[in-house]
C-alpha cells in the first residue's frame, strides 16, 4: 500500500477507513486516555503537526482525533477523551481490538516556514494533544528552530496529560517552559491561576517569535490579546479550531464558517488569515 501527497495524505482505500489496532493504552486523566495504534503492514502514517484522523467503530459512528504523536515517530499516538457514545466505547476497548481511521484530513502548521524563529507555544487543557505533536517535531529537529517557550494550563491538577512529558521539558535546559492550574491543593509546587499569568515570565522577540495557540475557545480571545501585548504581529500568531469538526471532508456542515469549511481549510489558521477571512467569530 503505497501513500500518495499534495495537500495531505490518504490511503488508497480513499474515504473508507482501514483497520487500525490498538497495541497500548495509556490512562492519562479520568477523561482521557492515549492509544496508540499499529496500521496494516507495521506502515507508517505521513502527516503534519495538527493533522487529525477520523476515527470510527462500527455501529458506534466516527469522529474526528487528533494526532498527538509526532511526524517522525515511530508509532501512531491519539489522545481520546471519553465525551460520548463513540469515545465511551473506544474507552472500554482493550490492547488487540480494532478501530477504523481514514486521513490523515486538514492542513498541519507550517513547519517549514516556522524554521529558524523563535517558537511560542500555548496550550489549554486538551489543546495540550494536537500540540504535542508538534512539540516532539521540534525537539526532534531542535537545532532548525530558535528559542522555544512553551506555556501549559489546566483546569485542576488531575487534568494535567502527558505528565512525564512535562517531568521531561522541566528538565530541558532548552525549553523555556510555564505551567499552571486554575485551582489547586497544598501539594501543588507550582503556579496557579489563568494560562494568560505566564506570559509574565516570558520575553519573546516581536520580530522572530511565532506564536500557537491550542486549547478552549474562550482562551483563544485572552491568549492573542498577550500575544499582541508582546509585540507578536497578526502574521505570526496561529491557532487550531479543530472543536468544530465533525466529518473531516467539508460534507456535513457543522464546522463551516461564513464560506469556510473548516476540515479543509484548516484546523491550523493564522490570525492575518482569519481577519481576512472573516472568521473571528470562531474565537
Amino acid at each position: 500500500m503505497n501513500y500518495h501527497s499534495p495537500s495531505f495524505i490518504e490511503f488508497e482505500t480513499g474515504y473508507a477507513p482501514i483497520p487500525a489496532e490498538i497495541v497500548n493504552i495509556e490512562k492519562a486523566t479520568e477523561k482521557e486516555k492515549v492509544f496508540t495504534l499499529k496500521l496494516p503492514g507495521n506502515q507508517k502514517l505521513n502527516y503534519l503537526p495538527c493533522q487529525f484522523v477520523m476515527v470510527s467503530v462500527f455501529g458506534f459512528g466516527e469522529a474526528p482525533i487528533s494526532i498527538c504523536s509526532g511526524p517522525e515517530d515511530n508509532e501512531l499516538k491519539l489522545c481520546i477523551r471519553n465525551v460520548g457514545s463513540l469515545t465511551g466505547h473506544i474507552h472500554k476497548m482493550n490492547i488487540g481490538d480494532f478501530i477504523g481511521i481514514r486521513g490523515p484530513y486538514g492542513n498541519g502548521f507550517p513547519v517549514e516556514a516556522i524554521k529558524s524563529k523563535d517558537i511560542l507555544l500555548v496550550a489549554g487543557g486538551l489543546g495540550l494533544a494536537p500540540l504535542r505533536s508538534l512539540i516532539r517535531y521540534i525537539l526532534a529537529n531542535r537545532s532548525e528552530f530558535g528559542k522555544f517557550m512553551l506555556l501549559y494550563g489546566s483546569k485542576k491538577i488531575s487534568d494535567r496529560l502527558f505528565t512525564s512529558d512535562i517531568e521531561d521539558w522541566n528538565k530541558l535546559e532548552d525549553i523555556d517552559f510555564h505551567e499552571t492550574v486554575d485551582v489547586a491543593d497544598q501539594t501543588w509546587e507550582g503556579n496557579i491561576g489563568l494560562i494568560t499569568q505566564l506570559f509574565k515570565f516570558i520575553d519573546p522577540d516581536p520580530k522572530n517569535t511565532v506564536g500557537v495557540v491550542v486549547g478552549p475557545p474562550v482562551m483563544y480571545r485572552f491568549v492573542i490579546r498577550e500575544m499582541l501585548n508582546k509585540k507578536l504581529h497578526i502574521s505570526q500568531i496561529y491557532m487550531d479550531l479543530e472543536r468544530r469538526m465533525r466529518c473531516g471532508m467539508g460534507k456535513c456542515g457543522h464546522c463551516q464558517i461564513n464560506e469556510i469549511f473548516v476540515c479543509q481549510k484548516g484546523p491550523v489558521f493564522n490570525y492575518a488569515e482569519m481577519i481576512e477571512l472573516n472568521l473571528k467569530e470562531a474565537l
